[in-house]
């Protein structure tokens, strides 16, 4: 189970930064629904191979400072 909790908007935040991060990312679509944190970390976690740890503490980091500009 994931270690986070989003919403519409930060789901969209994040989803903005992984994309600045992963550049080939771009073409890629990240769809979101709220209670499907899970199924977005398997997704990003296949995308950029990493393991869960990388992808849960990257999304971690976005939702510290969501209006930031920094991942």
């Amino acid at each position: 189970m994931a270690s986070f909790t989003l919403t519409p908007e930060t789901a969209e935040k994040v989803k903005l930064k992984f994309l600045r991060k992963y550049r080939d990312l771009a073409q890629q679509d990240l769809p979101f629904k709220p209670g499907m944190e899970e199924a977005l970390v398997t997704q990003l976690m296949e995308l950029v191979k990493r393991d869960r740890r990388y992808v849960e503490f990257t999304i971690q980091k976005a939702l510290a400072d969501p209006d930031g500009n920094r991942l």
